[in-house]
């Protein structure tokens, strides 16, 4: 059986290495512009250097930001397609929002509302979609933001490593009573999982 792979570290990484260029190039280019100002002002540099046609300049400011772009793409589609290729054998999980609250239908037709209970190591898949208006299901510890669209099933799916309550949210602005459409992740042991699927709500 293949191993599956957490998505949620490819995201950081690639948060990380896309700020961390940003952050290098934007102090480069300023403290260039800063020595440029002082270097080649008129008073100590009183007439102008010509660099048209220097080859090897339009090279590497060609080539060096191609490089890093390219680079940032590859970081960037890697944990995209993390996030979009859903592991075999995942726990499918139905999600509809609806105005203010999110309902979710388990395999074996139970039904919570604003409460999504996962087993821990199993991957779980989320068909999502609303009965209303536009919604967007966030669940930030997992890095999943997915838009809830009425008469279009959309997805996401996550691996629950560590047992905890983790928040939920709309991250769309759905009407009145927006603020107030939340919700609570909450992943358990498989034993406890499988004994709370059974037990029938009040």
């Amino acid at each position: 059986m293949n191993e599956v792979i957490n998505p949620v570290p490819g995201v950081d990484h690639a948060f990380l290495y896309i700020l961390g260029f940003s952050v290098v190039l934007l102090l480069g280019i300023t403290i260039t512009m800063i020595v440029f100002v002082f270097k080649y002002s008129r008073s100590r540099n009183p007439e102008p250097s010509d660099i048209r046609g220097n080859w090897k300049l339009e090279v590497l400011w060609t080539v060096i930001p191609s490089i890093i772009a390219l680079s940032m793409f590859y970081y960037g589609w890697s944990s995209y397609t993390g996030l979009r290729n859903v592991p075999a054998g995942a726990l499918e999980i139905e999600v509809t929002g609806q105005m203010n609250s999110w309902i979710f239908l388990y395999p074996n037709d139970k039904e919570t509302e604003n409460e999504l209970v996962v087993p821990l190591g199993k991957p779980v898949k989320l068909n999502i979609t609303s009965s209303d208006v536009l919604h967007s299901l966030f669940i930030p510890a997992y890095r999943i933001k997915v838009d809830a669209v009425p008469g279009m099933k959309t997805y996401a799916w996550f691996l629950p490593d560590k047992p905890g309550l983790y928040s939920m949210q709309c991250a769309e602005y759905c009407g009145v009573g927006h603020a107030d459409m939340t919700a609570t992740l909450r992943a358990v042991p498989v034993p406890e999982y499988e004994e709370w699927l059974k037990v029938e709500e009040e």
